[in-house]
This record gives C-alpha cells, sequence and structure tokens, in this order.
C-alpha cells in the first residue's frame, strides 16, 4: 500500500514535537490490518527493539529496550509505578514546565519528590546538587535532558559523575524525551538507570509510542520492589517478558501493541542506524547554530542564559516587546510555517520555540530549516516596519528582506530596536 499525500498543502511543522515526518515512514505505516501475534509482525517488533539499542548507545544485553503504546508521558508513570515505592525520596532537577510535570506524576504515586528549582532558562548547579544528595537518602535522581518548554540542555555526564562519587545507590532517571535523536546520548556509558522518550520528537515518527530503556540494576530494583505496581497497565513486571519475547522474534501477549506505529518506528530507526549516529548529532549541532545565529542577527535573545546549556533540537526566543506570540504564531502560520507558543504561565506569550530536529534536518532537500528561518526573519521584520510606521517615525521605509543584517538601533517611541537591514529613503 502506498501512501499519498493529501494534495491540500499542509503548513511546514517546526515544532518542539510533533515533527515533520519522512514519506518513507508514512509509507511503512500505511499497511493493512495486520495481526501481532503474525510471525512478520514480530520480525518488525525484534528488529526495531534491537535497533533501539543502537539508538541509546547501549551493548549491555542486561539492559532493556521497552517499546509500549502511549504517549511519551507514558514513561513518567512507568517511572514512578516501577522503580520507585511510596515513601521513597526523589530528587527532582526543575528547568521548566515538562520536568515540573514528571515531578508531579512521580508525587503522584506516593513518593517524596525534592524539587530543586532555577530561574527561567537556568541550568542547576552541581555543587548545589551534591549538598542536596548528601542531606538525605535519594532512590533516585531524575533529569529532563532537554526542557521542551525553554530549550534548556542538562548536562548528563557530570551528573552521572556526581552521582557515582556522592550517592552511587541513587538511581539515575532521565526524560529524553526531547532530546533522543537529536543530542549526544550515551546509556552505558553515562551510567544511565532509566530513560523515557516519545516517538513524536527528534525521531520524527508519528506520535502515540512511549520508548525506555532501562539499565540492568533498574530492572533487578523494579523486580524486587515490595510494593506492587500501582498501575496495571505501566507494570514492568507485566511488560518486560513482552519484549524480551518479541526481541527473539517469538509472539507474546499481554496488551496489543500499536501494530501500524511499530513499523513507523522500524522504518525510523532503520534511516538512523544507516548512518553514524555522530553525523545525525553534527547534522543538529549545525541547523540549531544557524536558527541561533539568526535569531542573533534579528537582535532577540534566547531563553536560555548560558550557551552551554542550549539544546540542539529547539529555540526558545523572546519576542520584541510589543508583539505577543499568538500574533507571531498567525503570521507565521499565513506563511505556511507553524512553530510553538511559549509554556510559561505569566511569560508564555512572550516568547515562542521553534524546533529544528529529526526529519527536518536531516533530510537536507526538504530546506525545511532554511525557509523557516527565513519566514521568521520577514516576520520579525514585518513587526519592526509597522512599528516604525506607527511610531514618531515619519520617514518613509524600504524592507530588503533578502538581505537583511542588523546593524544600528533605531528609536521607536523611545524604545531601542534593531535596524534590520530597513533603508530609510
Amino acid at each position: 500500500m502506498q501512501y499519498t499525500m493529501n494534495q491540500q498543502k499542509s503548513p511546514i511543522l517546526l515544532a518542539p514535537g510533533p515533527t515533520e515526518v519522512d514519506p518513507v515512514v508514512l509509507n511503512a505505516m500505511s499497511t493493512g490490518a495486520e495481526s501481532h501475534f503474525a510471525q512478520p509482525f514480530a520480525d518488525t517488533f525484534g528488529e526495531t527493539l534491537t535497533m533501539l539499542r543502537t539508538l541509546f548507545q547501549s551493548q549491555d544485553p542486561r539492559a532493556q529496550p521497552f517499546v509500549i503504546g502511549g504517549s511519551g508521558s507514558l514513561g513518567w508513570d512507568f517511572v514512578a509505578t516501577n522503580f520507585i515505592e511510596p515513601g521513597e525520596r526523589v530528587l527532582c532537577l526543575s528547568t521548566g514546565f515538562f520536568s515540573d510535570a514528571f515531578a508531579e506524576c512521580i508525587s503522584t504515586y506516593g513518593a517524596l519528590t525534592n524539587k530543586l528549582t532555577v530561574p527561567l532558562g537556568a541550568a542547576h548547579d552541581l555543587e548545589v546538587v551534591e549538598r542536596e544528595l548528601r542531606t538525605a537518602k535519594y532512590k533516585a535522581l531524575v533529569a529532563t535532558h532537554v526542557e521542551t518548554s525553554t530549550g534548556v540542555l542538562t548536562p548528563l555526564k557530570p551528573l552521572s559523575d556526581l552521582i557515582k562519587r556522592v550517592s552511587p545507590e541513587t538511581l539515575f532517571i532521565v526524560d529524553g524525551v526531547a532530546s533522543i535523536g537529536a543530542e549526544e546520548f550515551y546509556f552505558d556509558e553515562w551510567e544511565i538507570d532509566v530513560v523515557a522518550t516519545g516517538s513524536q520528537k527528534a525521531l520524527s515518527c508519528p506520535p502515540g509510542l512511549s520508548i525506555l530503556m532501562v539499565s540492568a540494576l533498574a530492572l533487578e530494583v523494579a523486580l524486587a520492589r515490595k510494593a506492587p505496581p500501582a498501575s496495571w497497565y505501566a507494570s514492568l513486571s507485566r511488560w518486560l517478558p513482552i519484549m524480551q519475547s518479541y526481541e527473539k522474534k517469538e509472539v507474546k501477549y499481554f496488551a496489543t501493541p500499536p501494530t501500524q506505529l511499530v513499523h513507523a518506528l522500524h522504518a525510523v530507526l532503520t534511516g538512523i542506524v544507516s548512518q553514524p549516529l555522530e553525523q545525525r548529532f553534527r547534522q543538529h549541532r549545525e541547523k540549531s547554530d544557524q536558527v541561533k545565529k539568526a535569531i542573533r542577527e534579528l537582535g532577540l535573545t534566547q531563553l536560555v542564559v548560558h550557551p552551554q546549556y542550549e539544546a540542539n533540537g529547539l529555540t526558545a526566543f523572546w519576542l520584541p516587546s510589543g508583539l505577543e506570540a499568538k500574533e507571531f504564531l498567525a503570521t507565521m502560520a499565513l506563511k505556511g510555517f507553524v512553530i510553538s507558543g511559549g509554556m510559561h504561565k505569566t511569560l508564555g506569550q512572550k516568547y515562542v520555540r521553534f524546533g529544528h530536529m529529526g526529519y527536518s534536518v536531516v533530510s537536507e532537500p526538504t530546506k525545511h530549516i532554511d525557509k523557516g528561518v527565513q519566514v521568521v526573519r520577514e516576520s520579525i521584520m514585518e513587526f519592526y516596519t509597522s512599528r516604525l510606521r506607527e511610531s514618531t517615525v515619519t520617514t518613509q521605509v524600504n524592507v530588503d528582506y533578502e538581505h537583511s543584517v542588523c546593524s544600528d538601533l533605531w528609536q521607536i517611541d523611545g524604545q531601542k530596536v534593531l535596524d534590520l537591514g530597513i533603508e530609510v529613503l
């Protein structure tokens, strides 16, 4: 069965998830009805699980990948109900909306969460984390590798080293929903115990799969827990034999897997493992640099305070004063591109998030990122032009979108803005 693109032109999706999907992947999932007991599906699922080991860079045969039908957020429930028992302490490093939600999920299952917070756009000071780790016995430390709401990247290797030095009995649990497939990630080398991700971000697979990698130690912890898991569907003890069986290409049943989505993930991973992972990481770094350079040239600033904590899969940036996210997003949509607004209780309308991950990055002929950057530039310049016309400046302006560069500062109604290649005639 061949996938056929809708004749009506759709806008290009440059949100930080979901992302554009390769037509090859769409074709792969355009299968007829298929039994999850059929051997061809077992073969596909088994190969998919094995390729996940390559994606996560894990060669430990005792570790286990999981693919479960559900949102990426299902991974939070999987973590909370299997690796942490009621009353146990968990140190949660908050860097924004999603890391806060992960902490809330964990506490829902009865854990005693201690949330370390930082100012918006900042990352955690390891000395502060170390002091906290020394104050109590923590069952787990939970970190969000890339905080989708802010674009903050949390370096994992230094955290892992800290945990092994200060509190080696503490499990290291990572939310990799916005990082896996875009950021360097070494499951074995960094001694990570659990990482949870989803299908719809840098992997560029349609939404609907919760994907995890679990270390041998974490498996032992989950299987030895005293209290039974507080979830039936997210129970590791139920899913583990299913994953082990399918990875051997043998059918075993607990709950029906989403067969078409497994085919899609198989196609995605086949493409990813066909080239060195470092090449994929480099492509994301280069496109990230391109977007961030354009934002700087527009006179705008990112939410991320320090460059070493900038994610490679998205850029969150503050809009000019007087321009709200809903207005900017509407302008972008009219030009054929969809990005995302901010996710903050009081500042959400003040910034937007541009996603540059997955298919739109690695499929260079599509030029999604290049075109998206140009539309951001045009939209910002149109706003500045309108401000000039509305201001006390009465000179005629001519905007050269194609060759815009930052130069001098203008005063518009007493506010400084950058002259983005706007010529006064």
